[in-house]
């Protein structure tokens, strides 16, 4: 697609649908689709790329993936896309936390 303007049609997911619906643009942001409307539920939300959310179940795996990485001293990469490491002083609590020496 050239050019995205207000009112076109584009597919996305849908969170209250659940499913990838047809949306019209509602707002635009550097000629990118910004804000959608559901065509079918008629719900306003952020224009998500067809991309589902995770689920809650993903999300908790992420999570404890992450407290495992961190414990083991390793860096992390942030649901941000950043990585993360950890204080000395942290660690060493954590450690202390979880009984390993």
């Amino acid at each position: 697609m050239d050019e995205q303007r207000l009112g076109d049609v584009i597919d996305d997911h849908c969170i209250k649908c659940r499913r990838v619906t047809n949306h019209s643009i509602v707002s635009l942001v550097d000629d990118h689709a910004a804000k959608v409307r559901c065509r079918t539920c008629y719900h306003d939300h952020d224009y998500r790329h067809e991309q589902a959310p995770p689920s809650k179940k993903e999300l908790k795996r992420m999570e404890l993936e992450a407290q495992a990485a961190l414990a083991a001293g390793e860096q992390v990469e942030s649901p941000l896309g950043e990585e993360v490491s950890v204080p000395a002083e942290v660690m060493a609590e954590l450690k202390s936390k979880s009984g390993h020496a």
